[in-house]
């Protein structure tokens, strides 16, 4: 053994040499290979002396190039030898060289005579002698040559090599060698196109090829047993051992290539050109006609595409890169893909083998995933030829065919980028087919199965895997889309939810690519085509494409309105010229609709027509050849005319571009019309008798303007129509695919399309192929000239809403159907996904339709609607609901509706399983008491009882019904009952835990999806409560929970929830069912108790905000019980939580202001304790926060002084008013102490005047006080006395107490809507301080707040007008303004027509003139006396409009004697108005004499302040009501009217004649005294002149009764000396008016000696008149006898 191991010597080369040489040796036939034994012991023997030393030229390690070649000769004696014995030693040493890397060198066919270019053809060649363990060494050394990092195998050899190994595999001894030689191919494969991306030879590891992979579409029936196990060994094992490092002195040096700047590492990549080029062309063999089943060719085929589909999948950036440093001679590898790779697969579509088609698709997929970006026009053809024509064909498809595409589009599908790159590239693009719409569509047609009654080749079990695989595309479609969203939103790395993430083994996210080492598209090139396309700009051309599509259409269906939309639309523009480049161009164009619009007589088409054959050249075409190439774009309409008005154009054309070819266009005209004529007589089967060429020459005699044109040109013309047929385009090809899409044809892909259709039939002659080729490579050819359309890559995520308005329809149909229809767990779980994927996209993007759509579909799948009939696949469905709202809450807005509702019905399915009475029985009337205690059976176990609500269930309804069952009187029969709770023991999967979770998992929702979930759940809830047959609590028992979860929320959120939940339970809280609206207030209740715990800042408004729906209600309830419930509520929560109210006074103080004007006294009584506790202990806790809810505390007070039940209420609520007031004077507001500095709000009293603002510009603890006076002054109009005195009382105290605190700008606010409306009120309506109003004017005052005109009695009045004469007199210097209006109020009581206050206001203004007569000025006091005056002359005015409504009345004149006093003769209405009329007078005889009493009281106290212009109002007072008492009194017609209603009503006559003597007695006493006290007035204002004007004028008075005047004794023709007896009514007022005369005679008296005699002419006569008077009191002669003795006699005597 140690001989053995010392053969060849030291150096490394011989010790792998020398054994294998020594091997030769012994097996070697002496005779036979005595040459070779003698060069191998000649080698051995000098390897035995030879040590390492390295020779740069030398192909061996340690060896000199002529040693070398003495080693490598050796070997190749020994393969040429061709005997087994001794090639296979030859083979391993030659493994070990390479494997070792100890050989180095180029091998290719420029250096034939290399040694070890010999080596390696003398290895392929022994592969022939039929031995299994020489193919397999020769395998191994030819893939170990390759391995090796210093053998560059190139050009032909290295196709030699390869050959080699096809031809192992085409012909190899058993299978297991066959499947070596493919994974050797294979492994060559990666092993120079790994180098091909380095360029390098220098790559340290590859990757090693999976055999398993390999035969996943081939050879598997060549696998025996365990043959993939000893490959997959044999391919590890040559991979392994050349992993070897090279010595370090030993290195390849690689000759430069054809250009110098490429360093000549361009070889590398020329030769992976070059082996992919070949492997292409090998691809492309086609078999013989004479041989047409070729098996051989055709693995020969497969195996080049598989080794194709191994250098696709591992191709690096590369392949899609443009390499600059490579030669001007290399193309790009992508351009080397479209080239060569493309063509072969177009070639090889025709072939029916599956498993060409199978490695076409796993090929094109590749390239779909990793070099779409640089052939977008080639997957635009590869697509629809591969993909959309198999998935397209319904009835008669091929099973593995269509599952291979249908695992094709699975595949692609995992790739997010990939399906959206799709969608932008072609769908959004004009020039390209609609890929993404048609995969969708077709993925639909392939679910839903062949249509009804149609005929198809499908097993049923075929087409059920057709169904349940396309339904799982477009999962994996639409899940890929919500990864694609997700990822650029950042949202996770995984659509699918956690709580499913074990559900399927592939349901992860994660980029396939990577799985394999390789990367996809996208990531080596994120700028490629270096268009970022935003959505808004793809948006616009997805809308151009469809509207392109549109017109299209509508050209096929009517031409002249397709062009008119187009044009319209600015598809196409407006001149001939553009429409006929449109029509050329545009493929998908119907070739008959164009012919029919080139044909039309209107103006614009014929325009077109001749456009359009301007634009051919028919220059040097002979004539069949110009009218077939006319002919090639359209097709001719089969009317006469229109062909006629077209081929004369044609004629013209064809004559100017070949002038000399007829002498007239009439000529060319006639010969296209024959051989249109005869192209279909030879070319129609329909034509039994066929036109003979002498027919047609005879027929065409003398055309040319008489002349015959020449037979042969004819006859040859006629054999080219015959032999070969004129045919329109859409005649050239194979029959068009109905499925196909129009864009296809605008992109003229569909004669591909149909030529390379698809046939169950084997391959047919090489002819049927020859069209096809032809043509695609002519497409290639002029797609090659022209610049790659721009790829686009998206990124934003708005793309994705294109996508969906493509997709949804068929995906919601694709799921519903296969839901509804299949009973399959797995094909349902697989729908649900689906849904929930879509609902996940269409959510997050904000899609209401169609995201509503896919979750209503799934609620309704749930089938809780109608229990009875429940599956498996329901149950599933409410699983996935529930995942979706956890989920996805964030985004289904309005879709909560559907998913609440679900839950909500969830549970009550769950309640009656288990036997739990309804909410309903809670609710239920007294009736149903006894079913109340006895609830549902548990219906698992005891069955069910015939109740109307459980029947209802059972029975079922309609997905949107509110009550179950509307039928709930029939019985259900048992074995309904039976299947309805075996139904419900599916439910039992669906655990109360998971449905609370919903409902928990709120508070982690955003903003806007928490407001949509409470929005939604107050809806279900509503629902619920309303149902008129079973209301349930358990949304609104929801309701409170998840309030209660997002209690914590920022307040902006939490205000925008509780302002729903707020409407809700105002809504339920109105209810008509009491226990509902009960149930509701009292859930209000808790969740109020909850919030009150927490605290609230100041200036925040959010409690008061909390506690307003039981403002509300409260407000608007028509239940007793209800307000009844709020009042104690909220009496609870107030009186617990008092300290945290805060702003929440405000609704406090709002439930109980509606409280106390509740009409029941329980309610009233109830509230007002609470209030009276709140206002003793928690006073401060009322303005803690705000102290504008002082002012609702006052108004609350004042509504409860309102309260009619009982006075102790209210008593007591006005002393709580004055205790608000004392707060408020002592600056109990805590709010205003704290926050001075700020700017409280202003307190807003609805109810008060407008120009209350004048209480507020100075202090805003000062405004505070204007509800708390203005509610007591409303007070004092109470019809209840001890309320009007208490009010009063109160408010003037207040005033008299604090008023020290107002200024004067809020003083007079005071006055003008505190004090005056309370003396409005008197009258009501009636303003006291109006001036200009009439008496009877219906116009309320401005401040007069009391309508109900309540009188008040005189200790009222009294103490009114009192109280506001001291409050003057004590704030006198501050209101002193009010002078005027305070002495306008008190005029206004003295001519009151009550007593009471006419009393009140004498008395008031006597003692304001008392108090402060001494302060007055002389304007004041102007003021006091006009305002009398004024007061006494409205009285006067009104008097006299009353008097003027007895007109109408008779006076005793008409009547008789015997009917005056008769009561029966005067009406009714008479009565009334004079009864109403003598009180009138009475009263204002009364009001006038106070009036005097007034006037004369405050001269006589005050007539040292008075200046004359003052006694001149004083006078101008006494004189006007003077002058109205006689006018009264003087009026004989209303004395007689009065005189007979006081008769007949039986009542005292108004003292018109003492009103008149009283008024005169006074006047002439104020005369007298000015006369007498005040000279000086006396003269300024010439009162001795009054006083004899007012004496003459009583003394006239007194005679006119007791004497008769001159011409009165005339008329009775009696002497006037006779003096005649005075009857009684002058006797009566004779000594009535005595005493009025002797006064007058007593001032005549008094007056001095010269004023005597100067005014005697003046009463002398009438004093004469009084001697002769007949006097009934004695004391009037007495006095006239004194005046003349003292005053007549002397004044006579002088």
């Amino acid at each position: 053994m140690s001989s053995s191991q010392n053969l060849g010597g030291a150096t490394r080369c011989g010790r792998v040499v020398g054994p294998t040489l020594d091997k030769i040796i012994k097996n070697a036939a002496w005779r036979k290979h005595t040459f070779l034994v003698s060069a191998c012991k000649s080698v051995l023997d000098k390897l035995e002396s030879l040590s390492d030393s390295p020779d740069p030229s030398s192909p061996l390690f340690g060896l000199s190039t002529s040693d070398s070649d003495a080693v490598l000769e050796t070997l190749l004696l020994s393969l040429d030898t061709a005997y087994t014995k001794v090639v296979e030693p030859a083979l391993d040493c030659s493994f070990n060289l390479f494997s070792l890397s100890l050989l180095r060198g180029e091998v290719c066919s420029s250096s034939p005579d290399s040694l070890l270019y010999k080596l390696i053809h003398a290895i392929c060649k022994v592969y022939s002698l039929g031995e299994e363990s020489v193919e397999l060494a020769v395998l191994r050394v030819l893939l170990a040559a390759v391995r090796s990092p210093l053998i560059m195998i190139r050009g032909d050899c290295l196709l030699h090599l390869v050959r080699t190994c096809y031809n192992v595999y085409l012909g190899g001894f058993n299978g297991t060698n066959q499947i070596c030689a493919k994974s050797v191919l294979a492994q060559i494969m990666i092993i120079v196109f790994t180098r091909s991306e380095a360029n390098s030879m220098d790559v340290s590891s590859f990757k090693t090829v999976n055999v398993n992979d390999l035969l996943a579409i081939t050879d598997k029936n060549v696998n025996e047993g365990n043959s993939v196990h000893i490959c997959q060994g044999f391919i590890n094992d040559v991979v392994t051992a050349g992993e070897a490092a090279p010595p370090p002195e030993f290195r390849l040096v690689i000759e430069p290539g054809e250009n110098p700047e490429d360093g000549g590492t361009s070889k590398i990549r020329e030769d992976g050109f070059l082996l992919f080029k070949n492997l292409c062309k090998l691809s492309m063999k086609f078999s013989s006609q004479e041989n047409t089943d070729d098996q051989i060719l055709v693995r020969g085929k497969t195996l080049s595409l598989e080794l194709l589909k191994v250098i696709v999948d591992n191709g690096g950036p590369i392949w899609r890169s443009d390499e600059r440093q490579l030669t001007p001679k290399i193309c790009r590898f992508l351009n080397a893909i479209k080239q060569y790779l493309c063509l072969s697969l177009l070639k090889n579509s025709a072939l029916s083998v599956m498993s060409i088609f199978q490695l076409q698709c796993a090929i094109f997929t590749s390239l779909l995933r990793k070099y779409r970006s640089g052939m977008k026009s080639e997957v635009g053809i590869f697509f629809p030829m591969l993909v959309l024509r198999v998935l397209e064909n319904v009835l008669q498809p091929s099973f593995l065919q269509k599952m291979t595409v249908l695992s094709l589009l699975d595949n692609i599908c995992q790739d997010p980028y990939l399906i959206i790159d799709i969608f932008v590239n072609f769908d959004c693009d004009v020039e390209s087919p609609n890929i993404f719409e048609r995969i969708v569509n077709g993925l639909l047609k392939t679910a839903l199965g062949p249509p009804p009654g149609s005929s198809t080749t499908l097993t049923a079990v075929q087409d059920i895997t057709f169904r349940h695989e396309s339904v799982k595309c477009l999962v994996s479609i639409i899940k890929a889309m919500g990864t694609w969203m997700d990822q650029q939103f950042s949202v996770g790395e995984s659509l699918l939810p956690k709580s499913v993430e074990n559900e399927a083994l592939g349901d992860n996210y994660s980029n396939p690519n990577e799985e394999d080492g390789t990367t996809a598209d996208h990531d080596f090139h994120p700028d490629l085509s270096s268009e970022s396309s935003e959505a808004a700009t793809l948006e616009q051309r997805r809308a151009y494409k469809i509207e392109l599509q549109k017109g299209v259409a509508l050209f096929n269906r009517k031409p002249s309105k397709g062009i008119e939309f187009l044009i319209s639309s600015k598809k196409v523009g407006s001149s001939p010229d553009e429409v006929v480049s449109f029509l050329r161009d545009t493929t998908s164009l119907n070739p008959t609709m164009i012919g029919d619009y080139l044909g039309e007589r209107e103006e614009f088409p014929m325009k077109v027509m001749h456009a359009y054959v301007d634009s051919f050249d028919f220059k040097e075409m002979n004539f069949g050849e110009a009218i077939r190439f006319f002919l090639r774009g359209f097709r001719l309409p089969g009317e006469a005319q229109k062909i006629d008005r077209i081929m004369e154009k044609f004629a013209e054309r064809f004559c100017k571009c070949n002038p000399n070819s007829f002498s007239s266009a009439d000529t060319a005209y006639v010969l296209a019309y024959s051989v249109i004529m005869l192209n279909t007589d030879a070319h129609n089967i329909m034509v039994k008798e066929k036109m003979t060429k002498a027919d047609f020459i005879k027929n065409n005699r003398g055309i040319d303007d008489g002349k015959d044109l020449p037979e042969e040109y004819l006859g040859a013309l006629y054999d080219q129509v015959v032999k070969n047929e004129i045919k329109m385009s859409s005649d050239s090809s194979a029959p068009e695919s109905r499925q196909s899409n129009g864009l296809n044809k605008l992109l003229g892909l569909d004669g591909i399309l149909n030529l390379v259709y698809w046939t169950q039939t084997e391959e047919k002659a090489v002819g049927a192929n020859g069209l096809l080729i032809k043509h695609i490579q002519e497409k290639f050819r002029s797609k090659s000239g022209k610049s790659e359309s721009a790829y686009h890559v998206v990124t934003d995520v708005a793309i994705l809403r294109f996508m969906v308005d493509v997709s949804w329809g068929p995906m919601l149909a694709a799921f519903s159907v296969t839901l509804d229809q299949n009973d399959d767990r797995l094909a349902a779980v697989e729908c649900l996904r689906g849904f929930r994927y879509a609902v996940h996209v269409t959510a997050v993007m904000g899609m209401q339709t169609q995201r509503d759509a896919f979750v209503t579909s799934m609620a309704k799948f749930t089938n809780l609607h109608c229990a009875g009939d429940m599956k498996q696949k329901n149950v599933d469905a409410v699983k996935a609901i529930i995942s979706i709202a956890i989920e996805d809450g964030n985004h289904l807005q309005d879709a909560w509706e559907h998913i609440l509702t679900c839950l909500s019905r969830i549970e009550h399915l769950q309640l009656l399983g288990e036997g739990a009475p309804s909410d309903a029985s809670y609710f239920a009337s007294s009736e149903t008491e006894e079913k109340k205690a006895l609830g549902f059976p548990n219906l698992k176990k005891k069955g069910a009882l015939q109740n109307p609500v459980m029947m209802a269930v059972v029975r079922g309804g309609s997905y949107d019904s509110s009550a179950i069952g509307p039928n709930v009187s029939a019985l259900v029969r048992q074995d309904q009952i039976n299947n309805f709770i075996a139904n419900l023991n599916l439910l039992d999967q669906i655990g109360s835990f998971q449905l609370s979770n919903v409902y928990a998992h709120s508070q982690r929702l955003k903003t806007e999806a928490i407001v949509a979930f409470v929005k939604a759940l107050c809806k279900v809830s509503m629902s619920e409560l309303q149902s008129p047959t079973d209301p349930r609590v358990f949304s609104l028992t929801k309701l409170v929970e998840i309030a209660h979860y997002n209690m914590n929320r920022i307040r902006l959120v939490w205000s925008r929830i509780w302002s729903i939940l707020s409407d809700f339970f105002v809504s339920v809280g109105l209810s008509e069912n009491l226990s509902v609206a009960i149930f509701v207030m009292d859930s209000l209740r808790q969740l109020s108790m909850k919030f009150l715990e927490r605290e609230e800042l100041a200036n925040y408004n959010f409690q008061n905000e909390f506690l307003r729906p039981f403002v509300i209600v409260m407000q608007k309830s028509s239940s007793a019980e209800i307000r009844e419930l709020i009042v104690r509520c909220i009496s609870q929560m107030v009186l617990s939580r008092v300290s945290n109210v805060k702003s929440g006074w405000k609704s406090v103080f709002k439930v109980f202001t509606t409280a106390a004007a509740d009409e029941r006294k329980n309610i009233v009584v109830l509230a007002f304790e609470t209030m009276e506790k709140i206002v003793r202990e928690y006073f401060s806790y009322i303005t803690e926060t705000e102290a504008t809810t002082f002012t609702d505390c006052v108004r609350c007070l004042i509504t409860f002084t309102n309260s009619k039940f009982t006075n102790d209420v209210s008593l007591n609520a006005i002393a709580f008013l004055r205790f608000c007031a004392l707060k408020l004077a002592d600056g109990g507001l805590v709010w205003n102490e704290k926050s001075r500095s700020s700017s409280p709000s202003t307190p807003v009293t609805d109810d008060c005047a407008p120009n209350i603002q004048n209480f507020m510009e100075v202090d805003e603890n000062i405004s505070y006080w204007v509800p708390l006076l203005t509610g007591l002054s409303k007070l004092t109009s109470d019809s209840r006395l001890a309320i009007r005195k208490s009010s009063l009382e109160v408010l003037f105290n207040i005033l008299k107490d604090h008023g020290h605190l107002f200024s004067q700008t809020f003083w007079i606010g005071v006055f003008s809507s505190v004090i005056y409306p309370i003396f409005n009120s008197l009258w009501g309506e009636k303003d006291l301080l109006s001036k200009d109003k009439d008496e009877h004017s219906s116009l309320p005052s401005t401040y007069g707040p009391h309508s109900n005109g309540v009188s008040w009695d005189s200790e009222t009045s009294a103490m009114a007008a009192q109280s506001l004469v001291d409050l003057f007199v004590s704030f006198f210097t501050v209101i002193r303004s009010q002078l005027s209006s305070v002495v306008s109020l008190l005029a206004g009581l003295i001519r009151s027509p009550a007593q009471g206050p006419t009393v009140a206001g004498i008395g008031a203004l006597l003692r304001l003139a008392d108090e402060l007569g001494g302060r007055f000025s002389e304007d004041e006091w102007m003021e006091i006396f006009l305002a009398v005056k004024e007061a006494a002359s409205l009285t006067l005015s009104s008097f006299m409009k009353i008097l003027r409504i007895i007109d109408d009345v008779q006076d005793e004149e008409t009547l008789s004697d015997q009917d005056f006093s008769n009561e029966d003769n005067v009406d009714e209405d008479s009565l009334q108005t004079m009864s109403y009329v003598v009180s009138r007078t009475k009263s204002h005889i009364t009001v006038q004499l106070q009036v005097i009493q007034v006037v004369t009281d405050l001269y006589r106290v005050h007539q040292q302040s008075l200046l004359a212009s003052h006694v001149a109002v004083i006078l101008e007072i006494l004189s006007s009501i003077t002058s109205h008492a006689h006018q009264l009194n003087s009026d004989l017609i209303l004395q007689k009217k009065v005189r007979r209603a006081c008769s007949i009503l039986e009542l005292s006559e108004p003292p018109m004649l003492h009103f008149e003597n009283d008024t005169h007695q006074n006047y002439l006493e104020v005369l007298q005294d000015i006369l007498t006290d005040n000279p000086g007035v006396s003269v300024e204002l010439s009162i001795e002149s009054q006083l004899i004007t007012v004496c003459v004028k009583i003394l006239k008075m007194y005679l006119k009764c007791t004497v008769f005047e001159g011409a009165e004794l005339e008329e009775t023709k009696q002497p006037k000396n006779w003096i005649l007896p005075m009857g009684a009514a002058a006797k009566e007022e004779a000594a009535a008016r005595s005493p009025l005369v002797v006064a007058v005679l007593k001032a005549l008296r008094g007056l001095k000696g010269d004023s005597f005699k100067r005014y005697a002419p003046t009463f002398f006569q009438l004093l004469v008149e009084l001697v002769r008077s007949e006097h009934i009191n004695s004391q009037v002669p007495q006095v006239l006898s004194t005046v003349f003795h003292t005053c007549m006699g002397p004044m006579m005597g002088e």
